[in-house]
C-alpha cells in the first residue's frame, strides 16, 4: 500500500498550479469550479505517473482512493479519479453500477465532470452490461440537473458508433421539452451522434419533434447534417 499516494498528488498539482489557467478554467462553468489551476496535459502525466503505483491493487482499493479524491470537490482531483476508474472498465462488474451512480449523485457538480466520467466510464459499464441502459432511463426524471444530463451524455459515444438507437430515441423523447440547458444541449449532441450512423432516422424523428424541441438541442441535433437537411430542419 502506497499510504503517502493522495498527499502527493495533492503536493504536485500544487507545485503545477497557476493563476493564469485557474481564471481560465472558471470562465468556462457558471455554477463555480474548485481547482488547482492545473494544465489538463499536466493533470493526465500525474494521474499516470501514480497508476502506475497502485495498477496492481484490486479494483476496490483504487475506488476507494478515486472516491477520497472526489471527496476534495476539486476538479483535477475529479480527473484524476475518473481517468484511474476508466482505466479499470476492464475489470467492472455489475456491483459497480451503484457505486457510479452514488458517485454522480455526491461528486458530479459541473458539466465537465459529468462528460468525462460519463462519456467513458459509464458508457463502457454499459456497453458491458448493456441491461442497465433502463437504469439512465431512470435518471432522466430526475430532480438532478446532472442525472438527467447524465442519462443521455452515457450514450454519446455508443451512438457514434451506432449503437442503442432505439434506446437514444427513448431518452430524447423524456428529456424533450426538459428546461435545464445542459441537459437540452447533452441529448441533443447524443442525437448528433447517432445521426453519424443513423442520418436518416435522426433527422426523421428532428422533423417530427422540431415543434416542442428547444432551438439548442434542434441545433446540436443537426450540427453535422448536410447544408440541405439543416435548412429544412430550421425552417419555421
Amino acid at each position: 500500500m502506497h499510504e503517502d499516494l493522495i498527499p502527493d498528488i495533492r503536493e504536485e498539482l500544487t507545485l503545477n498550479s497557476d493563476e493564469k489557467t485557474k481564471a481560465s478554467s472558471a470562465r468556462f462553468f457558471k455554477e463555480g469550479i474548485n481547482s488547482y489551476g492545473v494544465k489538463s496535459a499536466a493533470v493526465l502525466r500525474i494521474a499516470d505517473k501514480y497508476f502506475k503505483l497502485i495498477k496492481d491493487e484490486n479494483k476496490q482499493e483504487i475506488f476507494s482512493r478515486c472516491e477520497e479524491l472526489l471527496g476534495s470537490d476539486l476538479f483535477e482531483e475529479s480527473s484524476i479519479a475518473f481517468e484511474w476508474v476508466y482505466r479499470l472498465r476492464e475489470q467492472y462488474g455489475p456491483e459497480d453500477f451503484g457505486t457510479f451512480e452514488e458517485w454522480i449523485g455526491k461528486y458530479v457538480n459541473n458539466w465537465a465532470k459529468c462528460d468525462t466520467f460519463c462519456n467513458h466510464s459509464v458508457a463502457a459499464f454499459i456497453e458491458t452490461y448493456p441491461g442497465y441502459i433502463g437504469r439512465l432511463k431512470e435518471w432522466t426524471a430526475s430532480e438532478n440537473r446532472w442525472f438527467r444530463r447524465a442519462a443521455a451524455v452515457t450514450l454519446v459515444l455508443p451512438a457514434r458508433n451506432g449503437k442503442f438507437l432505439e434506446d437514444v430515441l427513448e431518452i430524447a423523447d423524456r428529456l424533450l421539452e426538459d428546461e435545464d440547458d445542459l441537459v437540452r444541449k447533452g441529448y441533443g449532441w447524443m442525437l448528433k451522434e447517432a445521426g453519424k450512423a443513423h442520418q436518416q432516422e435522426i433527422f426523421d424523428y428532428v422533423m417530427a419533434n422540431r415543434k416542442l424541441m428547444p432551438r439548442i438541442s434542434l441545433r446540436y441535433a443537426i450540427e453535422k447534417f448536410p447544408e440541405d437537411l439543416r435548412k429544412k430542419a430550421m425552417e419555421k
